[in-house]
């Protein structure tokens, strides 16, 4: 089964939370970690390499926080994931940071899970901030619905 880390989670809520106050301003590492129920020592490692890697920006001193370095049209859930994950990897021999594998000349799957792996982040690049945002509202929406029929 293909699963994210925590960091790749964690990270995607917390940059929903720092997107949903990009015309208000800053939001503090204390309100995204109550928001998202994750550690303010954990959000900071994560928020770090965001910072590095330059989706967001942090304010220093009082009225700081961060904010995000660009419109949340602008930034994809596959841009974030990668800067915290690393590029998508399905197997071994797809895998970057390892030597591979001793079958790649000749494995007759490896083409597959290429393929899979481009696939998952092409999807991941066409899903923006401002898209989890908008999501949030129509399903908020459709809760109220729900509670005004009961």
């Amino acid at each position: 089964m293909l699963k994210l880390s925590t960091k790749g989670q964690y990270g995607v809520r917390a940059m929903f939370e720092v997107a949903k106050n990009y015309q208000k301003g800053t939001i503090t590492i204390k309100e995204i970690s109550e928001r998202q129920d994750v550690s303010v020592s954990y959000l900071e490692q994560l928020l770090n390499k965001l910072r590095r890697a330059g989706l967001i920006e942090s304010i220093k001193g009082p009225g700081g926080g961060y904010l995000l370095s660009r419109e949340p049209t602008s930034i994809s859930i596959g841009e974030i994931l990668r800067v915290l994950e690393g590029p998508v990897a399905i197997t071994t021999c797809l895998d970057p940071s390892t030597d591979g594998c001793d079958r790649v000349d000749y494995c007759v799957t490896r083409m597959l899970w290429k393929s899979l792996g481009e696939r998952i982040e092409s999807f991941l690049d066409k899903i923006t901030l401002q898209e989890l945002i908008e999501e949030e509202k129509i399903t908020q929406t459709q809760e109220l619905e729900d509670i005004k029929i009961i």
